[in-house]
């Protein structure tokens, strides 16, 4: 098996009982980390040098729609009412399988660019077994590990998932791939009769996978109820954004081992609702972060992670100020607590946790090196500051199961101008539905 040997970085590893920042060495044997630590190495390794560097776990975007990347900045300026009409009452219906798969690869490559290795990629446009058997075709073209959450266009209520189609990726598209699983973009109670949110729980529970949906606005319906008289809400279920769910709803899920996910940029700028960070963090739980629509922000997670800080911390400052009259004088949340939310918080969300995540011996070698002697990062005299601070030209190399998937700044293995091209045919194609102006053409 090939062995690579890292050297002279600042490392990161989020592994509890290890230092904060560390220079250390990183041993990898074949898709997994073998040691952390001062390590003699062989004759036969590939020895790199990252002295200047910053390696981390590879970061875990736990929520987006990759289908979407051929719509690139078409909905910047859309409310949430005004993405749902022009984009899933309008353009989503026309498309088709290759547009599902063009999309999902050039979202997946933008995320490995990005310095994302795993995604929980919900793509609930899944028209036909042929857009998701395409959207699967993208995912393993890219190389990125990813959770494929299965979703349909909007139903009725009282529609079912269609379960025929997950036991088929089951059995199929999906089973057997080590960098791919299979999980549930449902509905959910919100936008579900009692019935049918519980019997799809049910069908998740049943099947092992992670059961994913969408709060965003409104109480809890009676369909909460019944899912959680059911006993169905656990550590599988991940809840996309949760704004509207009162206090008790919030404990009632912590408590019950639920997994929250948050997408700031998109949340703040489209009228979801306020990020449920802060609820979350004062019962000493998390979130994990997404990313969301590539049709109306950027799929860049460390940028969402920023905002998420960024956030908190001004809405616990206020507070702060209302109740004692003056600035608070330490910070509320740390920077290493925003890089776990990229990490260690996406990987539970993901039910990925014992996989990825964290730089320790038996753990997926899911690495990425940030080359903090850029200008914008240069000196960096907090590394964890640093890793944060970083953007896509920052990010150096990615390594995904022990396989570089970047380095030197460019993308391995992938015909990114083809790509781009096919990309841009699927756009334009698709933006003739809502008689929109085309992309420019270089």
């Amino acid at each position: 098996m090939s062995r690579t040997l890292l050297r002279g970085a600042q490392v990161i590893s989020m592994a509890p009982g290890r230092p904060d920042v560390e220079r250390v060495d990183i041993l990898v044997d074949g898709d997994s980390i073998a040691a952390v630590g001062e390590h003699p190495g062989r004759p036969d390794d590939d020895t790199v040098d990252f002295s200047g560097r910053i390696v981390l776990p590879g970061l875990i975007n736990a929520h987006l729609h990759t289908w979407q990347a051929a719509l690139r900045c078409v909905g910047a300026d859309w409310t949430l009412l005004q993405y749902l009409t022009h984009l899933h009452g309008g353009i989503a219906r026309h498309y088709s399988p290759d547009d599902l798969f063009i999309g999902t690869l050039a979202g997946a490559l933008n995320q490995i660019n990005c310095g994302t290795t795993t995604i929980g990629d919900w793509c609930h446009n899944s028209l036909s077994p042929a857009h998701a058997d395409a959207a699967v075709a993208g995912l393993l073209e890219s190389g990125i590990r990813a959770v494929f959450l299965h979703g349909t266009p909007y139903r009725a209520p009282d529609v079912a998932h269609p379960l025929p189609e997950i036991d088929r990726l089951l059995e199929g598209a999906v089973g057997g791939h080590t960098l791919l699983t299979l999980g549930m973009a449902v509905q959910g109670p919100q936008y579900s009769t009692p019935d049918v949110a519980v019997a799809d729980f049910r069908a998740a529970d049943e099947r092992g996978v992670v059961v994913s949906m969408h709060q965003s606005g409104g109480e809890p319906t009676a369909a909460w109820d019944a899912v959680r008289t059911a006993g169905l809400f656990g550590p599988r279920t991940n809840v996309v954004h949760g704004s509207g769910l009162t206090d008790d709803w919030v404990k009632t899920l912590v408590e019950a081992g639920v997994s929250f996910t948050t997408t700031p940029e998109n949340e703040l700028g489209q009228g979801h609702g306020t990020p449920i960070t802060g609820p979350l963090l004062r019962l000493g739980a998390a979130p994990s972060l997404g990313t969301d629509v590539d049709s109306v922000v950027p799929g860049q997670l460390l940028t969402a992670a920023r905002i998420a800080l960024a956030h908190q911390r001004a809405l616990d400052h206020e507070h702060h100020r209302r109740s004692g009259g003056a600035a608070s004088e330490r910070p509320s949340i740390t920077g290493k607590q925003a890089l776990s939310w990229a990490t260690v918080e996406g990987a539970r969300a993901l039910g990925l946790a014992d996989r990825i995540g964290r730089i320790e011996p038996g753990m997926q070698a899911d690495l990425v090196v940030i080359d903090a002697r850029a200008l914008n990062l240069w000196p960096a005299h907090d590394p964890i500051a640093a890793a944060l601070h970083a953007e896509i030209a920052n990010i150096e190399a990615v390594m995904i199961a022990g396989r570089w998937r970047k380095r030197e700044h460019s993308l391995l293995g992938a015909d990114v101008a083809g790509v781009r091209g096919r990309l841009l045919d699927s756009g334009e194609r698709l933006l003739r539905v809502l008689d929109m102006p085309g992309i420019p053409r270089s």
